[in-house]
């Protein structure tokens, strides 16, 4: 499915608004564990620029958010190492869930419940144009990749493993 006519708000992009950043949006049919490589191939992007936002925990059950490459995976260890932590891995969908306030597959890293710590892989800052989920399942809002460092502070890890 194409684009469609704006979808209801969320925290995401009433966050996005209140910061007066412009984005794009893009509507799809949702499916299950399909990804950000799903999203990529019904819209037609190159999954690259389709950034997935992972919710993960450090060795203490510390939250935090990464956002990668939707044709990548995160190497957790170079993660960690990178951060000063043990450990890094994927919350449990409840857990994330509880820490960001959005559902698994609709999480956006901006307007989250909780306020965490924002990792973003250096390469996709490097891209003119992101697209990343905009707070509800099978929608995406387009971005310039620096507003993730902007709004929410991210920092750059090198960690993308190629999926």
């Amino acid at each position: 499915m194409a684009k469609k006519a704006h979808v209801s708000e969320t925290p995401a992009t009433a966050m996005l608004k209140a910061s007066g950043v412009a984005f794009t949006e893009h509507s799809y049919e949702y499916l299950e564990h399909g990804g950000a490589q799903h999203g990529a191939q019904v819209l037609g992007l190159d999954p690259f620029t389709v950034v997935k936002t992972l919710v993960m925990e450090d060795d203490k059950a510390r939250p935090l958010l990464v956002l990668m490459h939707g044709n990548r995976k995160v190497s957790t260890r170079n993660l960690a190492r990178q951060i000063g932590a043990r450990s890094v891995a994927p919350c449990r969908p409840e857990v994330a869930s509880r820490h960001s306030g959005y559902l698994v597959g609709g999480t956006s890293p901006f307007g989250t419940r909780k306020a965490m710590p924002v990792y973003v892989e250096q390469t996709v800052l490097e891209l003119p144009r992101i697209v990343l989920n905009g707070g509800r399942r099978g929608y995406l809002v387009g971005i310039a990749p620096r507003v993730c460092v902007e709004l929410l502070g991210a920092r750059t890890v090198n960690c993308a493993l190629v999926e």
